[in-house]
Parts: C-alpha cells; structure tokens; sequence
C-alpha cells in the first residue's frame, strides 16, 4: 500500500513539476533584448561606481550611462550588449557590486492591426458603465497611462492632465508618436458630453502620461521600472500599462512592488500570443492581468489565458462590422487626429484601469462625506485617511467580487470574470451588493433557472456523486458472490475509477497552469480530455480497455489487483451515469450509439471484476 501511495505521490509530484518549469520558467527565459541593466548596490560610494563603469567601458568598449536622470539614487545604468555581454558581466568581479545584472528587455504595445470605420463603443454597454456613471466619473484620482505618450487630440482636450515624463527621450514632453498610448488614454478618460467623438470610462479623471515606448511601439523595462516609480511618486493611484514581452526582470518587479506599497493598483494586458500564460508585466503577482473579450463576450482569437490572468475585458477582435474597441487617436504618419478601432489586450487593460478609477473615486467621495459629517470631532490622521483610496489587494477583491463569472473556465480564459463597472462601483459605495442588485446578478448568471442545477451549472456533484455511490454499491454487490477485502488499496481504485478527486477541475492558483489540478481532478474515463479541457469523452479511455490494461499489469501482486479492481468497478459506475446524465463521445455523438456503447462497456467492467476475483482467495 506504501508503494502504491508512493507511485501516486511521484505521478502528481511529476504533473506539477512539468508544469510549472514549462508554464514559468519557459516564458521567463523568453524577451528580446540589446542592452543590459547594472543595478549598483545603493550603499556603494559614488567613486567605486565611477571605478567599476570605466572597467566596464574598457572591458567591453561600451560606455555605461545612467538610464535616465531618476536613475542617480537607484543606481541603475545600462549599457549596450547582447547574451554574450550578460554572460560575461554576470561572471566577472564586477557582479559582487552589484543588486543584479539582467537584460533590459525590449516590451512592445499589445494591440493588433486596426480600422478607422467603426463608430460603436459596444464595450462600453457590455460593462454596464451607465450604471457606474450614475454614482462617479473619476473625479479626484490620477491614472498613470505609461505608453507611447498621449496626445491632446479634440476629444481629449476636456480632459485633466497632470505633468508626465518622456522616458524614452528624458525630457517633459510627452507627445504621442504611435498612437497606441492616446487610444489607451481615451478609453480610460476621453473627454465625454462634450458632442464630439466618443466616450471615455473615467472621464473626469487625470490623465499622467508617461512615454516609456518609441513611435515603433517599443521600449525597455528600465524605463518601464522607471515610469512606474515615477507614477507612485508623483500622485498617480492607478497605473495602466498596455505592454508587455516574455522577459522575467528583477528592476520591473522591484518597481512594482514599490508602487504596491504605496497603495498605487497597477493594471497590465494579458499579451496577445494566445498562449496559456500571461506576459510580463501583468504576470508578476501584484498586477491585475486582462485577458481581451470580443464583442460576442468570448475570449479574442489572441488573447492570453491561463496562469497569471485575473480578469477578462472587451479587447475587440475582427469579428463583426463593429468588433474592435473604438477610440480617437492620432494617425502616427500624418499626426492627425482620428476615430479608429483597435484591438488587444492593450484595448482590455484600459477598461478595467478606468473602473478601478471609478471604484476609487467612489471610496474617496464617501470618505469625504463620513469627514464633512462631524468634522470637528476628527483628527489629523482621520483626515488623511478619507483622502486615501484603497489598497489595490482590495480594488482586486472588488473586481473579482462584482465581475461576471463564467463557470466553464478550465483553461482560466476569463479570471475572476468579465468585467462589470457597474457592479463594481455599486459594491464600492454600498459594501455589499443591494437585494435587488444581488437578484439581478443570480438572474443574469443563471441562478434562478432550474435547469442550471441539473445540468452541469455551478454545482455539478450530483453526477460525481452517484458515480462514487455506485461504485461502492458494485463492490458491496461483488463482496457477496466472491471473496474481496475492503481496505485502501480497493478504495482509492474505486475513487479514482469513478469521480476522482474531482474537485480539483476547477481549482486554480496564481502562476500554475491548470492541466495538473484537471488531470488530479479526473477520474480515468476522463483522462482522455482531462489536458485539453474538452467535455467530449475519449472512446478509449472511456471504455472498458483502461481496467482491462491495469488488471493484466497489475494480476500477480495481491494489494495492487484488489486497486485494479476497485478502478474496474469504479470505471462500470462511472459509465453507466454517463451513460444516464452525459453520453457525449468523440466520433459517437451524444445520442443513443453513445449510451449503448457506455452501458455495454460499464456490464463489460463488472464482468472483469468479477471474473478477476472469482475464486481468488487471495483478495480476503
């Protein structure tokens, strides 16, 4: 029994190990890159540094440089260089100076190609915004747009802007040579009633423009690092940035748990490689990652999914007349202005950027009326604190709290969710959701409809139930014709032969890919689609083939045929409930060819079982 435990710990060891190196270590070996960062240690003298970058300049005929004038207290330099360099400078007696020495990777913009002839903002509906609108419009907080920079096209002159940085250049002016930051911009904050143009989310909030990427799209994450401590600095409680790239870095993180620590709730786009991983930035922990949405409310063609991904928002996507996110941006080639729809993971981050500027603002307008209440009985402190807004572990929980859930998710295409502004800004006021907004999301989500409890909906035990009830029913009927020993070995056959442990399906933890909890989940009928994620079942596995392999391989060794055994009967249960609840096969259908062929392989099982034991006395 030891042995057989033993086996079943290695096999789940193996899943997650797999896994995890695939899913994380793989994408943080990815990025490209043509410079370096030098992060001196903070404590190290001025002439030491000096010392070390002339040994680097001679060493390796570049000249380190600081990477922008915010980089003299951090210590961070760069320099030009590819794989070799880093190699060669990681190695060498300079690295003992050194916090770290990585590549700066090069994060490009998250949208895909566009088109100027769209002229609804569907995305817009689709979060329930109106409702949000009725309690707040942004007033009082500050987003940080760190992108290609914005520029003041028509309709974003009635906009509040707040002085920014070009990091790209290091100079003030931020003007846009893209186009992307000023699209990004506008649907987090275009200026709205204005009778021009169109909507913005969180129009009455300021605008902090950072430009961290070139007029090609392109920027490094030094820059990045340094646009966030920037935003975090400099008034900035909401950060968006519609970028990312596959490279892990030590200088980004760094920045982004400093900004955490100062309350600012960092947004990112999931990537657009549809891929099941998000990129980085919005992989790191601390970041809310958006997966895109197309018009439909499915997951875009290219979105992003799985590990690290928090929530989902409209992005856009080809389909339709109107399918893309619509916005006035300006034509990089002309530099004029225009209304042009584009889509990714780029358009998703805005979305929920704008919402958390809403929730925010809520909070703050409440504070400020329990303050204006009995404002002579309160503190100094008190009044600092009706001025500060949420932590952004708390936005987190409001979004995921408020969001539509979608509950056939196994692959984490939608996070917690679709973003639902209205609901958001409601939970932020209120606390809790009214009665009559908690009828409305059980009514929207299916709740109230009888079918969705019995046919797979949020709680589909009852099947899981009658599978594992039926296979101890079979071995108690077997136990009375031939001799079988109950014990742990038959147990955890019948378990895994029939429901396995099959709450894990949906079970999902930050940066894990979620195969291994639905191969854990499933029970060996299923293991078939378990790795993909289908409801069709495998012919072959669900079948009587399966216990056929374990008992011949299994026949010489006493407690691991009575485990082969238990799978055999738990197997027989399983199909014949699939065979009553869910005959969905691959090639068969799901009509009557599907349960005969179930029903026919279930009797096939306890025929097995029953001749496997017969007369063995073994097995007492």
């Amino acid at each position: 029994m030891k042995k057989l435990l033993f086996i079943i710990l290695f096999i789940v060891g193996i899943w997650l190990t797999v896994g995890y190196f695939i899913e994380t270590k793989g994408l943080a070996n990815k990025g490209k890159f043509d410079s370096i960062i030098i992060n001196f240690d903070n404590d190290l003298p001025t002439e030491n540094i000096s010392q070390e970058l002339a040994i680097i300049s001679q060493s390796t005929k570049q000249n380190p440089s600081l990477n922008s004038i915010f980089s003299i207290d951090q210590h961070l330099y760069t320099v030009k260089g590819d794989k070799s360099l880093l190699h060669k400078l990681r190695t060498s007696s300079i690295k003992k100076y050194t916090e770290y020495i990585e590549p700066n990777y090069i994060y490009k913009t998250l949208e895909t190609a566009n088109d100027p002839d769209y002229s609804k903002q569907w995305n817009f509906r689709s979060i329930n915004v109106e409702k949000a609108w009725d309690n707040n419009h942004g007033e009082g907080i500050t987003v940080a747009v760190i992108d290609t920079g914005v520029s003041r096209v028509p309709d974003l002159r009635d906009t509040d802007f707040v002085e920014g940085y070009d990091f790209v250049n290091d100079r003030l002016d931020t003007s846009d040579d893209n186009g992307h930051g000023t699209h990004v911009a506008g649907t987090i904050a275009q200026s709205t009633n204005n009778n021009y143009g169109v909507a913005g989310i969180a129009y009455r909030a300021k605008i902090m423009p950072l430009k961290v990427l070139s007029a090609g799209g392109g920027g490094t994450v030094s820059d990045i690092a340094e646009a966030i401590r920037f935003a975090a600095d400099h008034g900035a409680s909401v950060v968006n940035l519609s970028l990312g790239g596959g490279g892990e870095s030590t200088v980004l993180k760094e920045a982004i748990d400093y900004a955490y620590s100062k309350g600012v709730a960092i947004v990112a786009a999931a990537g657009n490689e549809n891929q099941n991983s998000a990129s980085y930035p919005g992989r790191y922990p601390k970041v809310i990652s958006v997966a895109a949405l197309d018009a439909t409310g499915n997951k875009a063609p290219y979105s992003n999914f799985g590990a690290g991904v928090d929530i989902s928002a409209p992005g856009g996507s080809e389909q339709g007349k109107e399918g893309k996110i619509l916005q006035e941006t300006l034509d990089p080639t002309t530099k004029k202005p225009m209304l042009v729809g584009f889509q990714g993971t780029s358009m998703a981050a805005p979305h929920v950027a704008g919402t958390v500027a809403l929730i925010q603002s809520s909070q703050l307008q409440v504070a400020k009326q329990e303050m204006a209440k009995n404002p002579k009985t309160k503190t100094k402190a008190e009044e600092l604190k009706a001025t500060d807004v949420s932590s952004p572990a708390e936005v987190l929980e409001i979004l995921k709290q408020s969001s539509r859930k979608v509950q056939d998710d196994s692959f984490n295409y939608y996070g917690a969710g679709q973003l639902n502004a209205g609901e958001a800004v409601t939970l932020a006021v209120q606390g809790k959701l009214s009665f009559k907004d908690f009828f409305r999301w059980l009514r929207d989500n299916g709740y109230l409809n009888p079918i969705f409890w019995f046919d797979g909906g949020a709680i589909a035990v009852l099947p899981k139930i009658l599978m594992i009830v039926g296979s101890y029913l079979l071995a108690f009927l077997l136990r009375v014709y031939v001799p079988l020993q109950w014990g742990a070995p038959l147990n955890w056959g019948l378990i895994f032969g029939s429901s396995g442990l099959f709450f894990l399906q949906g079970f999902y933890l930050f940066d894990l890919p979620q195969w291994p909890f639905r191969v854990m989940g499933s029970s060996f009928p299923e293991l078939g689609n378990s790795v993909q994620g289908s409801h069709l079942l495998n012919p072959f596995f669900a079948s009587v083939l399966i216990p056929l392999g374990f008992l011949l391989l299994l026949l010489g060794h006493r407690s691991a045929k009575t485990f082969a055994v238990g799978i055999t009967l738990g197997v027989a249960s399983y199909l014949t409930v699939s065979a009553v609840f869910n005959p969905h096969l691959w090639l068969l259908g799901a009509g009557t060819v599907s349960q005969i062929f179930l029903g026919v392989n279930a009797l096939l099982c306890i025929f097995l079982a029953w001749l496997a034991t017969k007369g063995d006395q073994r097995l007492v």
